[in-house]
């Protein structure tokens, strides 16, 4: 008995419903491409993003394609200015945080300042703790 003629489910049926699966995988990220690109905008109203939106859900294949065909260059250019944006946050995070040294950099100051007799022993004390805390 052959293995292909025992199976209930034949090779081209699997081949066509993993095609099947995918197409709905494209087109629910599709969906979500356009719903996400379409509320974060900031420079069309209420009614215009109301409008896409029923759009979308009433026809969702011509809404789909005639968003994609309107704005798909514009998705692109606000995709990349948010990754910019976020970008910019991370550096300017990464900067203030070595600006402000690490713990050994703020213990090497509370030791300058202990020596030089700004502070007391027992703030020196504290400020060591904070450093090693944080």
């Amino acid at each position: 008995m052959n293995i292909a003629q025992s199976s209930g489910y034949p090779m081209l049926d699997v081949l066509w419903t993993m095609l099947i699966v995918f197409a709905w995988v494209i087109w629910f990220w599709l969906l979500i491409t356009v719903f996400a690109d379409l509320f974060r905008r900031h420079d069309i109203s209420g009614w215009g993003k109301a409008g896409w939106t029923v759009l979308v859900i009433l026809l969702p294949f011509i809404g789909v394609l005639a968003y994609l065909i309107v704005q798909g260059g514009a998705m692109a250019v606000r995709r990349e200015a948010d990754a910019m944006q976020v970008r910019g946050q991370y550096d300017r995070q990464m900067r203030s945080v070595s600006a402000a040294g690490g713990p050994a950099d703020q213990i090497a100051k509370a030791k300058e300042l202990l020596d030089s007799g700004a502070i007391s022993t027992s703030e020196y004390e504290t400020l060591k703790h904070r450093a090693m805390v944080s």
